[in-house]
């Protein structure tokens, strides 16, 4: 009888996973041509009150948001015809995220090839550095900064084809709390999948950026807020060097809750702020007056107009932004765009309104050259730009790791944790 073969990644379709604190999305894709996709499929779970599992871009509830991850993949498996897809990259970002320079040498002795296992082995020694140094923090990504070879410097990342004795590699590494690799870590386990690889969302973003707008982007200097329902974070990268990564714990839904606190509920506030609302009342061409059902302590309804609908937004807008205004200003010499994404920059006049309080050219990041043209209008929205970065570093990541075995959680470990967990609970 023939020997099974071992399943590997290459052969599955391109996952995503974007772990939000509004919801979990997934993304299947592959490969048309350098550069090009077509989206498969994605689906969607999202958090509710009472189920919610991803808080300021960690994981809080690795249990439910288990549940969450196999949800989404198995009815995106039968969405694309799979019979299972056993494993996702990820981006991964919130709060306490930095950057930290690091780099690793390796003297070869005599002028070898730089296979991609030496530059992995480089990656991980750099890793090992930070963690060992600092035990209460996980490098949560590296991004390549730049290569020498024999003291030359390389514009790209060497291929194997390529000799040297001294090979010296840098890199920015993204760190934080070792409770967002951790917790990450056992969400996926508890779904019973694995992390094909993890990237940070920065870099995930400025990828999906560059490539459709060109490098010139990077080298000339830009920044990228990234206005997500519970974080906001501003990313300053300039001529292959990560400058800045500050992130604020707020974001879309702490001006929701603003206009909550006005006297209606939840939902209606976010469909008012979602299909209504404008970044400042500067910017409101029409006055006009909305009827909207208020809370019972308030009345049957309420009269808001749009002037005063901005103005809630205006004033939370400032106090999310407040932290991200002075780097913006000590970097504005080195940032020739400010490029914006998330849901929560999706309200009317945000480019308007930015432009005005940064004096730096502002406009939404594209992804859409990197989607097949004949593409749903809707995953052209900045929302699932986080997404296709990650698909298009998955690609890069397949690449220079061919034929890898695709990587199961261990059963045992997983039973283990899960006793682990009922005797924790039963305390």
């Amino acid at each position: 009888m023939a020997k099974k073969q071992a399943k590997t990644a290459d052969s599955l379709p391109l996952v995503a996973i974007d772990l939000g604190s509004d919801s979990v999305r997934a993304m299947a894709a592959r490969r048309l041509a350098p550069d090009l996709f077509q989206i498969l499929g994605v689906e969607e779970r999202v958090q509710k009150m009472g189920g919610v599992c991803v808080e300021q871009g960690i994981v809080s509830q690795s249990g439910n948001a288990g549940y969450a991850i196999a949800e989404v993949l198995k009815l995106l498996a039968n969405r694309i015809g799979e019979a299972e897809l056993p494993t996702a990259f990820v981006s991964v970002g919130g709060q306490s995220m930095r950057i930290v320079a690091v780099h690793s040498r390796r003297d070869q002795a005599r002028r070898k090839e730089v296979s991609q296992q030496l530059l992995d082995e480089m990656e991980l020694e750099c890793k090992q550095k930070i963690e060992l140094r600092n035990p209460e923090v996980a490098v949560l990504g590296l991004v390549p900064s730049f290569f020498t070879l024999d003291g030359v410097e390389q514009d790209d990342a060497p291929s194997p084809e390529q000799r040297a004795a001294l090979v010296e590699a840098h890199y920015i590494a993204f760190c934080g709390r070792k409770i967002i690799d951790t917790q990450l870590q056992k969400a996926f386990s508890q779904a019973g999948r694995s992390i094909e690889h993890a990237f940070v969302r920065p870099e995930a973003l400025l990828s999906a950026f560059a490539t459709c707008d060109g490098n010139h982007v990077l080298q000339e200097g830009c920044a990228v807020l990234d206005m997500g329902a519970q974080t906001t974070t501003l990313t300053i990268y300039k001529g292959g060097q990560y400058l800045l990564n500050k992130v604020v714990p707020k974001g879309g839904y702490h001006i929701t809750r603003s206009l909550e606190q006005q006297g209606m509920a939840f939902q209606t506030a976010e469909v008012l702020k979602k299909r209504y609302g404008m970044a400042s009342p500067a910017l409101v061409e029409k006055n006009f007056r909305m009827r909207v059902p208020a809370l019972p302590e308030v009345g049957n309804e309420m009269v808001i107009t749009a002037e005063e609908l901005a103005e809630v937004i205006e004033i939370k807008l400032r106090e999310i932004l407040a932290p991200l205004m002075e780097d913006l200003q000590k970097y504005s010499d080195r940032i020739r765009t400010l490029y914006i994404t998330g849901g929560a920059s999706m309200m009317q006049g945000m480019t308007d309104y930015l432009q005005q309080q940064t004096r730096v050219r502002v406009q939404y990041g594209a992804h859409n050259l990197l989607l097949h043209r004949d593409t749903d209008e809707k995953y052209f929205s900045p929302q699932y730009t986080s997404l296709v970065g990650t698909i298009l570093l998955g690609q890069d990541y397949r690449d220079s790791h061919k034929n890898q075995p695709v990587q199961r959680p261990n059963f045992f470990e997983r039973m283990k944790e899960s006793t682990l967990d009922m005797f924790i609970e039963q305390q």
